[in-house]
């Protein structure tokens, strides 16, 4: 597989003659710029570069970008994904899904593409809900939520995106949310990492279930709630007026976090973590701490690459041709063939 060459590109050059049709207000818009002002800064190529999305609200995606792309059945766009990336490797893939699309009746899909790791960024857009489908509860939706599907509040326990990405064996997990300033950056370092990189990222959904990411993204008034994690940087949070004074300890005793005070910016004697992103045990810790007595986990909580699936298939490819003849009319002609010859009062058609 090639470097992907850079040229230089602007916003314009990744936005369609399409009206954009999601609902006003709706997070989408925001992760649509996010994208749009961000692949320039990579040096991106529209030309080589695929967008794959299923069906949703979050797979009207292709249409709103200037690239090639594919809108194509409920969950089953990693499995499309994989086939154009086995076809051309060097194209640069882009899948985009949904909570209800990529956990449900996508869930299978979306596994075996993040433990095959093929060298893709992977969005789910998490809303907590159905709204292409008028607001039924989905895999995501929180205990109580109160929907067409779910009258009188579900009683089914949420599937957390990222842990289900780490259990499937993802090599690289982050979150973000819509209106985040810091979207770019993980859009950034999922594009750099090699192989299967999964971002959740929280989207409202203005008139299904709206405002319900507020308690941690809020535009105003939520940083002491949002814990954004930096390699080798010190896991601390806190109001941004007054300054980060918590941080993220591991309490030895019950091998679990917690949350500690920090005094006069002292971290390292109140035992705060320093983030590392190979670390998957701690991983695992952050994507399942509890909001409330915790922040939310934002930002890269995983990257450690390992050879990518379309780099094996390539290889063995490689092996299962080495020292054969590979000319397909020669490989039909050897055997059992013979040729009809025309003769007089018997042509050949």
């Amino acid at each position: 597989m090639n470097e992907m060459t850079k040229i230089e590109t602007t916003l314009k050059d990744w936005e369609t003659d399409q009206e954009v049709r999601w609902c006003p207000g709706c997070g989408d818009y925001a992760i649509l710029k996010a994208v749009q002002r961000t692949l320039p800064q990579l040096g991106c190529d529209p030309s080589n570069t695929v967008f794959i999305s299923g069906i949703g609200c979050s797979s009207r995606f292709p249409y709103y970008m200037e690239t090639y792309g594919f809108h194509t059945i409920h969950g089953r766009a990693p499995a499309v994904a994989t086939g154009v990336k086995l076809a051309n490797p060097d194209l640069d893939i882009w899948l985009v899904t949904g909570d209800g699309d990529g956990l449900s009746i996508g869930g299978n899909h979306m596994m075996h593409v993040l433990r095959r790791n093929v060298n893709m960024q992977i969005m789910l857009f998490n809303n907590e809900i159905y709204g292409l489908t008028k607001g039924q509860a989905s895999p995501t939706s929180r205990e109580g939520t109160k929907s067409p599907s779910t009258p009188l509040g579900s009683y089914d326990h949420p599937a957390r995106p990222c842990a289900f990405a780490l259990g499937a064996g993802a090599r690289f997990v982050a979150r973000g949310f819509d209106v985040s300033k810091n979207l770019p950056d993980v859009l950034k370092a999922a594009h750099a990492h090699q192989g299967a990189a999964f971002i959740e990222i929280f989207q409202n959904c203005i008139v299904y279930n709206k405002d319900v990411f507020d308690d941690f993204a809020a535009p105003k008034g939520a940083g002491d709630r949002q814990l954004w994690l930096e390699q080798g940087q010190p896991m601390l949070f806190g109001d941004p007026k007054t300054g980060l004074d918590k941080g993220i300890a591991l309490d030895t005793e019950a091998l679990a976090l917690k949350v500690v005070d920090v005094v006069d910016g002292d971290w390292q004697s109140a035992g705060v973590l320093v983030h590392d992103v190979t670390n998957r045990a701690v991983a695992h810790m952050l994507v399942e701490m509890p909001f409330g007595p915790f922040p939310m986990a934002l930002g890269v909580l995983y990257d450690d690459p390992r050879p990518t699936f379309e780099e094996g298939v390539i290889e063995e490819r490689g092996r299962s041709v080495a020292g054969k003849d590979v000319n397909l009319a020669r490989l039909l002609a050897k055997g059992q063939t013979w040729t009809v010859e025309a003769s007089e009062g018997h042509p050949v058609d």
